[in-house]
C-alpha cells in the first residue's frame, strides 16, 4: 500500500496514494492533469511523486518537440528530408540557417524554390531576347 496514515514522515509524503481522493486531489492539481491522467502515471512509473512529476515533464517536453528537428538523431533526419523532399545536407544547412522550428525549415525551403523558379524564368528570359 503506498500511503499509511500512522507514517507521517518524509518517506510517506514522497508517495501518492490513489485511494485517497484528497490526494488524487492534490496532486493532480499540483502537476496541473486530471485525476485520470494521474492515476494512469502512477500505474505506469509507480507511486513515487518524484517519479510522477519526471513522467509528466518528459511528457510535456515530448509534445513540445514534436514540430522541432532533431538533427543529432538519423531518424528524424531520414523522416524530415524526405518530408522536404532535399539530401540530409540541405536539411543540416536549413537548420544550421533558421533553427530547429519544422516550420522556419519549411518556410526556408519554400523560399528558395521560389528565388531557384525567378532565377530560371530570368535564364529563359535572357536566353529568348539573346536569340
Amino acid at each position: 500500500m503506498a500511503d499509511s496514515k500512522k507514517k507521517r514522515g518524509a518517506a510517506d509524503r514522497a508517495l501518492i496514494a490513489l485511494s485517497e481522493s484528497y490526494e488524487v486531489a492534490y496532486w493532480s492539481k499540483k502537476f496541473k492533469v486530471t485525476p485520470a491522467k494521474l492515476k494512469a502515471a502512477v500505474k505506469k512509473v509507480g507511486h513515487s511523486a518524484k517519479k510522477v512529476e519526471a513522467h509528466f515533464k518528459e511528457q510535456r517536453h515530448k509534445a513540445a518537440d514534436r514540430a522541432r528537428i532533431a538533427i543529432s538523431e538519423p531518424y528524424e533526419v531520414r523522416y524530415w528530408s524526405k518530408k522536404f523532399k532535399v539530401t540530409p545536407a540541405r536539411l543540416k544547412t536549413a537548420v544550421a540557417a533558421v533553427g530547429h522550428s519544422s516550420k522556419k525549415v519549411e518556410a526556408y525551403f519554400a523560399a528558395k524554390k521560389k528565388t531557384a523558379k525567378k532565377k530560371k524564368a530570368a535564364k529563359k528570359t535572357a536566353k529568348r531576347k539573346k536569340s
